[in-house]
């Protein structure tokens, strides 16, 4: 179905500010009852427990908003909300760990946190699930109330008109359908007596949204139209004829008073995005290194030792943001007399016998959390790769050094989808490359998270081209 426009969507605002509250307000008494069921009492709720209610909802909350979970936009679908829930979750996870550490209060009730967990999903599950079915309810009254007109030439106002009717968002009138070969003359009373129709349309039928597609030089026109809508209380949209980049994701931004487009939208030049992913990996990465490292380490140094003569650790030159190099590092999993700058294979006799177990469960990556601490890498994003196959592709893929504008991840967008290890195949490279361009044209700490979780789960289905 069709987004709502901004001007709709403005009409949620106090529909979010009620589920913001009403969330939080649940899942602290979440916390409260998850403490009666674990104490048999509320005497004792003060202190440490009284502040954990307080970060645990607030927290909550905190995540909520920066995922835009009361946005019209999660609530398209059931699979989208649910989404949206489970990566909230996770990430609520992640930070309740992250503040037990720190905070060193390992003597918090195991119990109780499970309790807690199982009341605060349970109950934020349900009141999203109210919400899910609120959104379609006022999005279907809203769109059935809606009446567009539209004013232009064929063929620009003939396909957005088909568009819109597909989606149902409501009555669809087409005032003007002029022949390009029309002349000056013909098309000047052509508008004029669109102008005309449209002030009779909206007496008979009170017009919501007006489009407009003719020339932005026509001043008077514009001005004339404007002054009509404003009067009117009708949503007022002039679309310009950007069939050429109609497929692409571009931005319109503004230099002083002179609008500019850019072609592709770049979410992470902006600082506060920037600040925002970088937050992130290290709290992410700090996790992953205080829980995992200790165990994991240990037992894949050990084991590592045992298959095969060698160090433990692999220090490889990669490619970096802007094309810099840096040193990646991994666990060895190939003999040392085999290692190359050539990419592993399918049944790759240089791989041991545990590389073979790393590689098939992406564990030999995870040594990279230290690059993603020293700031070469990010948990997600592009993977690099080796100098010489950088220097390779970029003479033979188009826009492949476009990966190059953000950090390279552990794991990525294109990896999830299938397109990870070896590169022998131009077409597999190409699709890689798409999926990397998609990734920086459309990131969110949203679909960092999302990302994230699909590399866990095909750490444990497997791929097939993991080797």
């Amino acid at each position: 179905m069709l987004n709502p426009s901004v001007q709709m969507r403005n009409q949620f605002y106090l529909l979010k500010v009620f589920a913001l509250i009403t969330e939080f307000f649940l899942v602290y008494q979440s916390c409260r009852f998850a403490y009666f069921l674990r104490y048999n009492s509320f005497e004792s709720v003060e202190g440490f427990y009284f502040s954990f209610f307080l970060i645990f909802g607030l927290g909550w909350m905190g995540i909520s908003l920066m995922a835009n979970s009361y946005d019209s936009s999660k609530f398209e679908d059931m699979q989208t909300m649910l989404w949206n829930f489970l990566t909230t979750a996770m990430l609520h996870v992640f930070l309740i760990l992250f503040f037990i550490v720190s905070a060193k209060a390992q003597y918090l009730s195991r119990y109780y946190l499970i309790l807690t967990y199982s009341s605060t999903l349970l109950t934020a599950l349900t009141f999203r699930s109210l919400l899910f079915i609120g959104y379609k309810v006022f999005e279907s009254v809203t769109y059935i109330t809606r009446k567009i007109v539209m004013v232009g030439p064929d063929p620009i106002m003939h396909e957005l008109g088909e568009f819109l009717d597909e989606n149902q968002t409501g009555v669809v009138h087409l005032l003007s359908d002029m022949n390009p070969e029309l002349d000056e003359n013909e098309k000047q009373q052509a508008i004029e007596t669109a102008v005309k129709d449209l002030k009779v349309l909206q007496e008979k039928n009170q017009i919501s949204e007006l489009y407009f597609s003719m020339s932005l030089a026509d001043e008077q026109l514009i001005d004339e139209l404007s002054d009509f809508t404003d009067d009117h209380f009708i949503y007022f949209r002039m679309i310009s004829d950007f069939n050429p980049l109609k497929r692409r994701n571009f931005e319109l931004d503004f230099i002083g008073p002179y609008p500019t487009l850019t072609i592709r939208q770049e979410p992470l030049k902006f600082l506060g995005n920037v600040m925002i992913k970088r937050a992130f990996d290290i709290i992410f990465s700090l996790l992953v290194i205080v829980l995992l490292f200790p165990i994991l380490i240990p037992i894949v140094s050990i084991a590592i030792m045992l298959d095969s003569k060698g160090p433990v650790f692999l220090k490889q030159l990669r490619t970096g943001r802007n094309a810099e190099n840096f040193h990646i590092y991994k666990f060895r999993t190939m003999y040392v007399e085999s290692e190359s700058d050539s990419q592993a294979k399918k049944d790759d006799d240089r791989i041991t016998r545990v590389g073979k177990f790393l590689r098939k469960t992406s564990l030999d990556e995870i040594p990279q959390f230290l690059n993603v601490l020293l700031g070469n890498m990010s948990v997600v994003g592009p993977r690099p790769h080796m100098v010489s196959h950088t220097d390779e592709y970029s003479r033979r893929i188009n826009k492949y050094l476009l990966r190059h504008f953000v950090l390279p991840g552990i794991t990525g967008h294109a990896q999830v989808n299938g397109f990870r290890g070896g590169t022998e195949d131009p077409e597999m490279m190409v699709q890689r490359v798409k999926h990397d361009a998609w990734y920086i044209e459309n990131w969110s700490l949203w679909l960092d998270i999302k990302i994230i979780l699909h590399t866990i789960w095909l750490m444990f289905k497997g791929q097939e081209n993991a080797y």
